[in-house]
């Protein structure tokens, strides 16, 4: 459903709700308050990228991925602010299944844009894991430095220190077989 029938259902339904209020029905007004706060809900994020990042949450990667496939043309289903998002979850489920082919969804969703700083991290960390994996340690010294920057409040910390010290057991098996 495009945006444009989601806001006039939605703005139909926040005139019907304050009808059933003016009409002295208190009941079914207050029912229509929740109606049209998720009809709301609705236009500013995508329903099957909501039930996807629940079912992420869950650690049920088949369902979620299933509801992101329901997404056709994110180009269209999508607001703009959504669409970095929409690749940030793909590149999550991608991680999964092959971890280094999860980097174009990952540089595609910081390329479209996050709006949250812990996001921005997220996407960083996962991209320095697979320049880790392609043993360049460089890249993934400057992205891990970059996500622990956007990590404001501290969620991945233990994630990027986990990674730090993997970077340098990575240095020591290096020095080992170049003697």
């Amino acid at each position: 459903m495009s945006n444009i029938v989601r806001i006039i259902l939605s703005s139909v339904l926040l005139i019907g709700t304050v009808a059933l209020f003016w009409f002295g029905h208190w009941g079914w007004g207050i029912l229509g308050i929740f109606v049209t706060i998720l009809a709301w809900v609705t236009v500013f994020f995508n329903e099957n990228m909501l039930i996807a990042q629940w079912y992420l949450r869950k650690e049920n990667m088949a369902k979620a991925e299933q509801w992101l496939r329901n997404i056709k043309n994110y180009d269209k289903q999508l607001i703009s602010a959504q669409h970095g998002y929409y690749h940030m979850l793909l590149g999550i489920l991608e991680s999964q299944r092959a971890p280094l082919q999860s980097e174009k969804y990952f540089k595609k969703a910081l390329s479209l844009g996050l709006h949250m700083s812990h996001n921005i991290a997220l996407a960083k960390l996962s991209l320095a894991g697979v320049a880790m994996a392609k043993r360049n340690k460089r890249e993934a010294e400057k992205l891990l430095a970059e996500a622990k920057k956007a990590d404001k409040n501290k969620l991945l910390a233990d994630q990027i220190k986990m990674m730090k010290n993997q970077m340098g057991l990575m240095d020591k098996q290096q020095f080992r077989y170049s003697r």
